[in-house]
């Protein structure tokens, strides 16, 4: 009736300050409020329930994963898992809060919804998807070196969205997963040795045998060169001013072991090739200036080339041979 006489009495392009209104609407909340505690106070149990369900899930995924040494596995896939279950589990309680809702109406929405954030979110979950695959397939694992795009180091931890690398320098570089996984990798640690070589220049007059022996005796005798496979020494080109022969010895895998064998075997190397009296010369080269001021220059038969033999003509500078040219060419007309 209120309501009915307010309606009555409003006057067009005029505010009206009804308060019966503000305390119908008011009134109306409060009944609806008080039809939808007791499911109300159900959905916030149940929600309650299923938090501390889904935070049990994700603590014991992370500690079964971290039996078998799959902490970061076990820390994307219990996160994951937590968090379907609380979408879903919000979902049940809003059906419950409002009966009219039907949760087929509800997944279609969300449906809709995910296309438009799979689009707004394409690269965080691309890096998200790359991540657990990473660690599903485990191509590499948590201090393993390795090579990407550049970046060299140890792996730190891998991450949803990228893997965290410390350079040999000391540096982090956070290289995404996508990055990783759509691009070699190139695993230095994945097998316990690996092998390293280095190329020694010896002089033409220095029998390769024996330097061959010489290298192969000071490589089996430096400290963290593996004896099996055994280091080897081979010739291996005939350069320009050396002889080439190939030092290859096996170390373990781990950087700073072959870092640190390198520098003793090229140290002991060449205090045993000096004390054989092996040469290792340096780079000689012979360059051959030519004049091209000369008279003759450009004529094939007549220009000199290479190194002289003591038989080459006089040259002359060509603003000579032009001028006397030109004035025998004078003399031969005025005689005729």
């Amino acid at each position: 009736m209120l309501a009915q006489t307010a309606s009555v009495d409003d006057v067009p392009q005029k505010v009206d300050l009804d308060p019966g209104i503000a305390l119908e609407k008011i009134d109306k909340w409060v009944d609806g409020v008080t039809r939808l505690l007791p499911n109300l106070i159900v959905a916030i149990v149940l929600f309650a329930i299923i938090w501390f369900a889904s935070a049990l899930v994700k603590r014991t995924l992370h500690k079964q994963f971290d039996k078998h040494g799959r902490e970061n596995l076990g820390a994307v896939l219990g996160g994951f898992a937590k968090w379907a279950i609380l979408v879903i589990g919000f979902l049940l309680c809003a059906t419950i809060v409002i009966p009219s809702m039907k949760p087929g109406d509800l997944i279609a929405g969300l449906g809709i919804s995910s296309v438009a954030i799979g689009f707004a979110f394409k690269d965080i979950l691309q890096n998200w998807l790359a991540g657990l695959l990473i660690l599903l397939r485990q191509p590499f694992q948590i201090n393993d070196q390795i090579s990407v795009n550049g970046h060299e180091g140890t792996v730190e931890r891998i991450e949803t969205r990228a893997t965290i690398i410390k350079t040999y320098d000391g540096q982090r570089i956070v290289v995404p997963n996508s990055d990783i996984y759509t691009n070699s990798v190139l695993v230095r640690t994945a097998h316990d040795v690996r092998r390293s070589e280095y190329d020694i220049g010896i002089g033409y007059g220095d029998d390769v045998e024996t330097a061959c022996s010489v290298i192969e005796r000071v490589l089996a005798g430096v400290e963290g060169v593996e004896a099996d496979p055994a280091p080897e020494a081979l010739p291996w080109d005939l350069a320009a001013s050396w002889v080439t022969v190939r030092a290859r010895w096996w170390t373990d895998s781990r950087r700073t072991n072959v870092a640190h064998v390198h520098s003793r075997i090229i140290m002991a190397v060449k205090r045993a090739l000096d004390e054989e009296r092996i040469d290792m010369p340096f780079d000689t080269q012979v360059h051959l200036f030519h004049d091209q001021t000369e008279s003759d220059d450009g004529i094939r038969g007549s220009q000199r080339e290479g190194w002289p033999n003591g038989k080459e003509k006089e040259t002359k500078p060509r603003w000579k041979a032009q001028i006397e040219e030109s004035a025998k060419i004078s003399s031969d007309s005025a005689r005729d």
